[in-house]
Formats: C-alpha cells, sequence, structure tokens
C-alpha cells in the first residue's frame, strides 16, 4: 500500500508538469494561428476568384475576340466566370450588373454599350462593395469612384491616325469628299473615333464629310447604309472612313455591287485590324485599318488581382496598338490572331 501511495504521487506530480508545460507554451500556439491566419489572408488575395463579365454583343470580329481573350484569361487564372452578352443592349447590360450584384461577385468587368446611363446600376454596385473594371469602353459620369479603372484603346488617338494618314495620302488633291460609317450612336469608340478624325481634318479645307451615319459595328448596317450613300451620291464619294473594320467590308460589298472598285475608286480607311481587314487589304480592296488590340484578357485579370489584393492601380491603362497599310498585309496576314 505505501509503495501504491509512492507511485500514486509521482503519477500527479507528472500531470502537474505537463499542465505548467502547456501553460507556458501557450503563446507559442497563439504564434503559430496567427501565422496560419496571416496565410490565409495572403491567400485570399489569390484564391478563386468569382468575376462578373458584361460585355457589349458579339457584332464584330474584334469583339468576338476580346470576349475570347476575357473569358479564357478569367479561367486560365483558375476564377470562376459569370458572363452575359448584352446583345447592343444598355437594359440587357444593367439586368446582368445587378444579377453579379446578387450572386455576390468579386468583380466586375464592364463593356458599356453606351457611355451614359449607369449610374444607378454602378452605384448599387458600390454600395455592395463590388469594384467595376471598364473595359474597351468608358462611361460619362460625374462621379469616378463608382469604377476602379479603364482598360483599353485611346480611341481618340485612334481617330487621328486615321486622319494623318488620309492627309498625308491625299493632302494634295482638292475637295476630297468623304463619307463616315459611324459606330453605335453614345458609345465611347464612335464619339471618340469621330472626335480625333475632325480634328485632324480640321486643318485641312480640301477634305469634306459629306455623309455621316450610324452603321452599328456590324457588317451588314454597313453594306446597307453604304447602299444609300452610293444611291445619293455615287459619284462624289472619294474617300470612306469606317468606325470599324466590319463596317468597312460590309461596304466594300456594296461598292463591288454598284460597279466600283473599293480601294481604288473609293479609298478604304478601317479601325480595328481583324484578319477581316487584312484579307481584304491582300485582296487590293482596303487601303488601311488602324489597329485596336482586342487581346487584354490577361492585362485586364492581372488588374484586378492587383486591386484586391491592395496595390493602387491607375486610373486609365492603355494597351499598345499600331496601324497596317495594304501593302503589309500579305506578308502579316499569317500572324493575326483575331
Amino acid at each position: 500500500m505505501i509503495l501504491m501511495f509512492i507511485l500514486f504521487l509521482g503519477a500527479c506530480g507528472s500531470d502537474d508538469a505537463g499542465g505548467g508545460g502547456t501553460t507556458v507554451d501557450e503563446p507559442d500556439t497563439t504564434d503559430e494561428a496567427t501565422t496560419d491566419n496571416s496565410d490565409e489572408a495572403e491567400a485570399t488575395t489569390s484564391e478563386k476568384l468569382v468575376i462578373g463579365f458584361s460585355q457589349v454583343g458579339a457584332e464584330s470580329e474584334w469583339r468576338t475576340a476580346n470576349t475570347k481573350s476575357m473569358q479564357d484569361a478569367i479561367t486560365d487564372a483558375g476564377h470562376e466566370l459569370k458572363f452575359s452578352d448584352g446583345q447592343q443592349k444598355q437594359e440587357n447590360q444593367i439586368k446582368a450588373i445587378r444579377s453579379f450584384i446578387a450572386q455576390k461577385v468579386d468583380a466586375i468587368v464592364f463593356s458599356p454599350v453606351v457611355e451614359t446611363g449607369f449610374e444607378t446600376v454602378l452605384q448599387e454596385a458600390k454600395d455592395a462593395g463590388i469594384p467595376v473594371f471598364l473595359s474597351d469602353r468608358s462611361v460619362d459620369i460625374e462621379d469616378d469612384s463608382l469604377w476602379v479603372t479603364f482598360l483599353g484603346s485611346d480611341f481618340v488617338e485612334e481617330g487621328r491616325k486615321a486622319g494623318n494618314w488620309l492627309v498625308e495620302e491625299l493632302g494634295d488633291q482638292e475637295d476630297v469628299k468623304i463619307v463616315e460609317l459611324q459606330g453605335t450612336v453614345g458609345s465611347a469608340p464612335a464619339i471618340d473615333r469621330k472626335e480625333g478624325f475632325e480634328e485632324v481634318l480640321s486643318e485641312h479645307s480640301n477634305f469634306e464629310i459629306i455623309k455621316s451615319q450610324t452603321g452599328d459595328f456590324t457588317r451588314a448596317k454597313g453594306k446597307e447604309v453604304m447602299e444609300a450613300f452610293l444611291r445619293s451620291d455615287g459619284d462624289n464619294i472619294d474617300v470612306l472612313y469606317a468606325h470599324n473594320d466590319d463596317m468597312a467590308i460590309g461596304a466594300i460589298q456594296a461598292i463591288e455591287e454598284y460597279g466600283l472598285k473599293p480601294a481604288e475608286d473609293i479609298v478604304i480607311i478601317g479601325v480595328d485590324a481583324v484578319k477581316g481587314a487584312f484579307e481584304a487589304m491582300a485582296a487590293g480592296k482596303m487601303n488601311v485599318t488602324v489597329e485596336c488590340n482586342p487581346l487584354f484578357g490577361p492585362q485586364m485579370v492581372g488588374l484586378i488581382e492587383d486591386y484586391l489584393a491592395g496595390e493602387e492601380i491607375p486610373k486609365r491603362v492603355a494597351v499598345e496598338e499600331s496601324m497596317y497599310t495594304m501593302d503589309q498585309a500579305a506578308e502579316l496576314l499569317p500572324t493575326r490572331q483575331y
């Protein structure tokens, strides 16, 4: 019994030592938990995000390439994509953004069909704590805190490039008559490409825009409007300036059906530098296209990730672009990705 009592005391002493050791080590255990939580916080910035993407529509080769670039970039980065095709209707885009808000996405990428009329829904996104990133097209609203950044082209500069090329090519001719196929009424590229083009021509009195009408950025509408231009002024048209290549390609068909030679009887200027434009230039039917690069999906995903990681990003980010002429088309055509 005495031996059992001694053993019992020894066992109790061992338990006390173990308990005391745990108390001493508690700060270390707490530090480990803090470190684990910190790792989780860092992982949050690179974990799978849910990104809502509201696209304008599928009106052109350029838009199709831009959509694919954005979709691929989001999924390739391991994020979840919520996609909506606005079909060139503002009400569809507003509905899509509200759906993204209801689904509590982490970020919204938005290419607005027109510049105005989005204040209310963007305020709703801000109130929900969801950052909005503008892709390709900007918005015209007073409160620029409703969107984080704009990534896309300088549309005014694209218009200037088109105008400067025309002045260089035909500047010594008198009374150059121009018809213009505008993009979607109220859209940023339509407004800005017209502004940049007219800015250059305003310094040269021998250039005159005699007709200007929207072709909605589509081949079918471009052909239809060009047919109307030709019926009313077919013998007076020297130049066609189209706000995108798809309208220019549609117009080329109308010009041929009218009995004229595109790029010879009528100089053809487009914007976007899509593969169809290179095919037309290689065939001698189009003179020049100003590049508007659609393949910036990875750049947009990078901006979203940086912003959600707490980094400061510029309010406007431009993509690099060039312009291409007929004599370059055949060589470059095999390299075109869109």
